[in-house]
């Protein structure tokens, strides 16, 4: 076999030369000195994320906003978003030589006539409902375990108008159909904007192009539905994930982790492994939703008639608490200079919607000024260590759930066989004494469970044997608990003193003022922290082990002979006579 040696340094004197790059490497190249690209994945495709099984609820949240955009291109081929009248005379025989807009005959024509059409519309929809329920369940998980606080908390209002705008671009989808159904919101829309003072009846015959229903909202809710409002979403969740990745995620406290670090898994292989294939998780349970599970069946309810109102009509669940508390509003009406002021319109849906939405927003920077705490964070907590705020969103989540459910007041009226004006006047008091109750409750139980730590700490935890002393008094052995247990359970700060320190009059005799800011401050912050259960110091933790390791040393000379007489191994009783707690 000959060797080719043309290409080999004939002499050790000659520097070698680097070769020119391909043009894949050039392009790298370019690339690389303009935007730096090579620098920054280097130093992110190793980054560390931590691994807990409530951090995928971002993810679902993420995969089913992907599986909304893949579906929705899908669905963008055969959709015509256009009012003109036609004939229906694709292959759905009840419908057929019906007179109907473009628009639905174009849902049925995807519904029937188009392959894997109807699964694609069913898993549009669903994708939907999944994405506003996931980025629920996550903002309450970012809530209750601290992660809104410093230095997250525009990451939090990016949440916020994310879920904001989920919500809107749904109703803008399910009313694209123009079925009876969703005909029938858009007609409860047209009404609520012309319960605006002044201008409502303006805004009304801008968005529709004149009376309603006009020939211009459904090629406006289109352009809104699949330009406008995905191009926030899709801005918002880039920034989202940035500030994410800026930030560096939060973890869950225990033994190696601190403020100043994050323990887990890099970006490439692992995270990014998993990741990948969670998406396939949800696209594939998604798939499955939609090809097995009927969810706006259009051909049913016909199409849109301004004269015809569908019977037991209800929005999707995410637009229920508002209509809900429409429904137990009641029947107020102000008359000033000469304009009808409807507020049993404004306030259910003009007004406490907004509310809702900017006291989300607020509630980490009110939580700041209140315990006046201005660190960075980046431990989670667990809800049981923050009771105030814990107990506040169950109660914003007892007030939604109530008025939600006050949203099918005619049909809990029917199943049940109850009279639909005590529904009414029950949900009236419950909205507002539900919170209440709800706020005592969960507040009390978490306390209930920082002394339950507390004692689990000191004491060690229950075995479930139960010991007999030479008295006859019975005991359960308890046994310490793990050091990795301890260091979590421990890894929390100290609420602050919330005893107020009085100072007297100055050295003219003169009282110092207090403002009424400071005073609400003072009291909001008794209420944050005064009822808290503080971890046990150093001091009690060594007391608590003396006198632990002092019990076992007893116990350890017990084996031999119990007080009833059966052998005892300084851990359990030997026979059938052992007495075993249900714990």
């Amino acid at each position: 076999m000959s060797i080719d040696t043309s290409k080999v340094a004939d002499s050790n004197s000659e520097a070698a030369t680097p070769s020119k790059p391909g043009p894949a490497g050039a392009v790298a190249s370019w690339a690389d000195e303009r935007l730096g690209l090579a620098t920054m994945m280097k130093k992110n495709l190793r980054k560390v994320f931590p691994d807990h099984w409530s951090f995928m609820l971002g993810e679902v949240a993420l995969w089913s906003f992907v599986v909304l955009l893949l579906s929705g291109v899908f669905l963008t081929f055969w959709y015509t978003p256009s009012m003109g009248e036609t004939v229906y005379q694709g292959s759905y025989d009840p419908l057929r030589g019906v007179e109907m807009s473009e628009a639905f005959a174009s849902s049925l024509h995807l519904s029937f006539d188009v392959r894997g059409g109807l699964m694609m519309r069913q898993m549009h929809h669903w994708a939907a409902s999944l994405f506003i329920a996931a980025m629920m369940v996550h903002m309450l998980r970012v809530y209750f375990t601290g992660a809104h606080r410093k230095p997250r908390e525009l990451n939090w209002v990016i949440g916020c108008i994310l879920l904001l705008l989920g919500t809107l671009e749904g109703f803008t989808g399910y009313s694209l159909p123009d079925d009876l159904l969703s005909g029938t919101g858009i007609r409860a829309a047209d009404g609520f904007m012309k319960a605006s003072p002044v201008i409502g009846s303006y805004m009304s015959f801008f968005l529709f192009g004149g009376e309603f229903p006009g020939e211009s909202i459904i090629p406006r809710l289109y352009t809104v539905h699949v330009l406008l409002i995905p191009g926030l979403l899709l801005a918002l969740i880039t920034a989202h994930m940035l500030l994410l990745v800026f930030h560096k995620h939060t973890q869950w406290p225990g033994p190696g982790r601190t403020e100043q670090n994050v323990v887990g898994f890099p970006m490439l292989p692992v995270y990014a492994a998993k990741a990948g294939g969670f998406f396939f998780i949800v696209f594939g349970v998604t798939a499955l939703m939609g090809g097995l599970l009927t969810i706006n069946p259009v051909w049913l309810f016909g199409p849109y008639d301004p004269s015809k109102v569908t019977a037991g009509s209800q929005p999707d669940w995410y637009m229920g608490w508002p209509d809900g508390l429409l429904r137990i509003m009641p029947g107020i009406e102000s008359h000033w200079f000469g304009h009808t002021i409807s507020w049993n319109v404004m306030l259910p849906i003009l007004i406490m919607p907004p509310l809702m939405l900017t006291l989300l927003i607020l509630l980490p920077f009110l939580e700041s000024w209140i315990t006046g705490d201005k660190r960075d964070h980046h431990l989670l907590q667990r809800p049981r260590n923050a009771p105030t705020r814990t107990a506040l969103m169950v109660s914003l989540m007892t007030f939604y759930g109530l008025s939600w459910a006050a949203g099918g007041n005619d049909l809990i009226a029917i199943i049940f066989d109850l009279s639909i004006n005590q529904i009414t006047y029950f949900m009236r008091g419950a909205v507002f004494i539900g919170p209440l109750i709800a706020f005592i409750i969960t507040k009390r139980w978490c306390i209930s469970l920082q002394r339950k730590d507390n004692d689990t700490l000191l004491h060690g935890y229950e075995t479930g044997i139960i010991m007999r002393s030479a008295e006859g008094g019975y005991s359960e052995k308890h046994l310490p608990i793990s050091e990795e247990r301890a260091y979590t359970l421990t890894a929390r700060d100290r609420d602050p003193d919330v005893t107020e320190t009085a100072t007297g009059p100055d050295t003219n005799g003169i009282e110092p003022k207090r403002s009424p800011v400071a005073g609400v401050r003072q009291k909001l912050r008794e209420i944050a922290f005064a009822d808290n259960v503080q971890k046990p110091t150093a001091a009690e933790l060594e007391e608590a082990h003396h006198h632990a390791d002092h019990e076992h040393e007893l116990q350890a000379g017990l084996d031999g002979v119990s007080a009833d007489g059966h052998q005892f191994d300084g851990h359990h009783l030997v026979e059938d006579e052992t007495l075993r707690g249900d714990h």
